[in-house]
């Protein structure tokens, strides 16, 4: 599905892309009402190969809607265009820690304040029972002012296809992060599997 600049979903008016992912493509739009701008992600149609994936899509995005930490990228939106799912987020105006990285480099300093915010995400989040499963450096975002949020949230939940033959064609995470019980196909996945990938994340910005 390719959309162009003016196009429209919902109330929202697309002006570019910002990026492409294994499960969605993700929009720069505006909302002429509310005078604001904000990332659409739309999923890719192949996750609409499985049923229930509609639903599920739905009631996870429902729990990530209701995570409330400013180190998180909060959910404003959830609906269907041409019965493609999409999430309607707050627009982060930066780049990627990845990026940042790549381009200017880090302090210790650097890196002990931004891991740490995204530390306190990870743990309130996990304090409410969400896990990320795809934690890495180009999930981080940093605006204008460096400050960190996590994005993505519970976007490998809402995209596991369980018993879809999905599953078998692709695996859900990034594999130089992901802890060693996500490629084994483990079901009972806490909170020390986004551990592990903050931690992995953090050895690479402090070797290079």
């Amino acid at each position: 599905m390719t959309l162009q600049q003016g196009d429209t979903i919902g109330a929202y008016t697309i002006e570019t892309p910002i990026g492409r992912g294994g499960m969605a493509t993700v929009f720069k739009a505006y909302h002429e009402r509310l005078d604001r701008h904000v990332a659409i992600k739309l999923m890719h149609p192949t996750f609409l190969q499985d049923d229930n994936f509609r639903e599920r899509f739905q009631r996870e995005a429902r729990i990530v809607a209701k995570l409330e930490h400013s180190a998180i990228v909060p959910i404003y939106d959830y609906d269907e265009y041409n019965n493609t799912p999409y999430l309607v987020m707050k627009n982060i105006d930066g780049m990627t820690l990845k990026k940042h990285f790549i381009k200017t480099g880090m302090t210790i300093e650097d890196i002990e304040r931004i891991l740490t915010r995204v530390a306190e995400g990870l743990d309130y989040a996990h304090s409410k029972g969400v896990l990320h499963r795809d934690m890495k450096p180009s999930n981080i975002l940093l605006d204008t002012d460096g400050q960190a949020y996590i994005t993505d949230f519970g976007l490998a939940r809402m995209a596991d296809a369980g018993s879809s033959t999905i599953s078998h064609d692709m695996m859900l995470g990034t594999p130089y992060y992901i802890s060693p019980e996500q490629p084994q196909g483990s079901k009972d996945l806490d909170s020390r599997t986004d551990v592990y990938s903050l931690a992995i994340i953090l050895y690479e910005l402090l070797t290079g």
